[in-house]
């Protein structure tokens, strides 16, 4: 008998899986753009500085892209959303056997120069649940890789398990999910500027999460798949002009 997936009557829930559906259509309509084929490692180096930048910019820090591009900006919240990004690719096949120590790994990319030292990798809160959510990380092969990433992300900014910019931590590690689950397997959807684009509705879903209602479920997962194809929509373009540039 196939395991039962977990989190499945989350689908059930009223416009989610529409709202997830239209998500992954964007992805996949995103990431066959014709730039994609001769030019990806410039489409995914400026999809990895703007989601930085969003990231950064959704935990208070914002800058101009071109600020940061020109490496004026020595913001280390900022700086430790930039470390964040650059890892993300060496850290895809370890999230699924090692959560925690990828989270842990993560906290100390973005915080170092924001806590102490002795507070980098180090749990705050919510030790129990982040056993959990490592046992759907590392257990759970049936739930859809959106679905798995935006529970993976709300339960991270509902639990702020880390000091500091654990938001950045959240962010990436839904990145993650969502890399290795296959859905962006390159890392070319700038979340992270789609979960911006939508600020107020970002924190208000968020919280509406955090009391773990179905009517706050329902809020937080329509936004994730919002702020995904919000994301996809942001590689559209970035394609573009790099196409246009060639």
């Amino acid at each position: 008998m196939l395991p039962v997936d977990p989190l499945a009557p989350l689908l059930g829930l009223a416009g989610v899986a529409e709202a997830l559906d239209a998500a992954r259509d964007r992805v996949d309509a995103a990431l066959r753009h014709r730039a994609l084929r001769r030019h990806g490692g410039l489409v995914a180096a400026e999809v990895s500085l703007r989601s930085a930048v969003a990231s950064a910019a959704i935990e208070g820090h914002r800058y101009e892209a071109e600020d940061v591009r020109a490496g004026t900006v020595t913001d280390p919240v900022l700086q430790g959303a930039l470390r964040v990004a650059e890892a993300l690719g060496g850290l895809v096949d370890l999230w699924p056997r090692a959560p925690r120590q990828v989270l842990a790994r993560l906290h100390v990319l973005a915080a170092r120069g924001v806590v102490p030292d002795a507070d980098l990798g180090r749990l705050v809160s919510g030790a129990d649940r982040i056993d959990a959510l490592a046992g759907l990380v590392t257990g759970d092969e049936r739930t859809p890789p959106l679905l798995l990433a935006a529970i993976v992300h709300g339960e991270l900014l509902t639990l702020r398990p880390f000091a500091g910019p654990s938001g950045v931590v959240a962010r990436a590690a839904a990145r993650l999910t969502l890399i290795g689950r296959g859905l962006d397997p390159r890392g070319l959807v700038a979340v992270e500027v789609g979960h911006l684009s939508r600020g107020p509705e970002y924190g208000g879903a968020s919280g509406a999460y955090a009391t773990g209602t179905p009517d706050g479920l329902r809020s937080w997962l329509r936004h994730y798949g919002s702020a995904v194809r919000s994301g996809a929509e942001e590689t559209t373009t970035i394609a573009d002009a790099v196409l246009a540039a060639a």
